[in-house]
């Protein structure tokens, strides 16, 4: 499921619904569909009303370590979504450039807290580009239609088995952990699955070094992650298969080039595994 059409700033309906206070202003990052308005923010609605459901019902319920969470807000008359709106609580915070191992440390913290959690029913049935990226890279979902698609093929070679256990995690650490002087870090913009926990992990490592200028000494942060390179190799084909099934990267040259050094610090670590 994507991002619905519709208008870039929230209706008056859905402010009005949400009890928001003051004029909504758009926060940095994401995909330009998130506003701040008094203490909550406000994003077009992306997720199936089950996932939404799921959200409300389970997230209040659960006990974090050191980590601070967005919780949904309904809209007086009990909706979660109005006028293609949702709502949820405003966090104070802010992204920090260049903070990979220490959202590495934050995310396994917070995977703590999620551990006992059953699998949510919408983890099988969502088809948005990054969970068919998901299930290509684990298997679940055939790989052959996407190895025309630059370094998808030589990754897939490499796969082999991972026995780890899953559990539900937060697949988009990367952008989406706020810091704050004096507070605890935030984790928002949940974006969950069923996987081993250091597939996150591993999602953070290949953001950082295709998009945010991270260098191969980064892999330190993760070296008590056993077959490290097995789950980065997953992690750079969920991105991968995610783009082009969201079409997110329309210069093939460029796209390739920029993958291309991840690529292979992914392949020279499953080598030696």
């Amino acid at each position: 499921m994507g991002i619905p059409a519709g208008p870039t700033r929230p209706t008056d309906a859905a402010l009005a619904a949400f009890g928001a206070r003051g004029d909504p202003v758009p926060l940095p990052g994401g995909r330009g569909t998130t506003w701040r308005a008094g203490d909550l923010v406000l994003k077009r609605a992306d997720l199936a009303p089950d996932e939404h459901a799921w959200q409300a019902e389970v997230l209040p319920t659960i006990r974090t370590d050191g980590t601070r969470i967005p919780l949904p807000r309904r809209a007086i008359d009990g909706s979660l979504v109005v006028d293609g709106w949702a709502a949820s609580t405003y966090l104070v915070g802010e992204h920090r450039a260049a903070r990979w191992a220490e959202i590495i440390r934050i995310g396994e913290r917070f995977h703590a807290a999620l551990a006992d959690l059953a699998r949510p029913a919408f983890i099988a049935t969502r088809t948005n580009p990054w969970s068919i990226g998901d299930r290509v890279a684990w298997g679940e979902a055939p790989v052959e239609p996407y190895l025309g698609v630059p370094h998808v093929g030589r990754l897939a070679e490499v796969l082999r088995p991972i026995d780890e256990p899953s559990q539900l995690i937060q697949g988009d650490l990367t952008g989406n952990v706020l810091f704050d002087d004096s507070l605890p870090p935030a984790v928002i913009d949940l974006s969950l699955y069923w996987r081993p926990t250091a597939f996150a992990s591993a999602v953070v490592v290949a953001d950082a070094l295709v998009w945010e200028g991270a260098d191969a000494t980064l892999p330190r942060a993760v070296d008590h992650v056993d077959r490290f390179g097995q789950y980065l190799a997953r992690a750079l084909i969920y991105r991968l298969v995610a783009a082009v099934e969201g079409d997110f990267e329309p210069d093939r040259d460029e796209f390739e080039a920029r993958y291309r050094p991840a690529v292979e610090l992914a392949l020279e670590f499953a080598s030696r595994e």
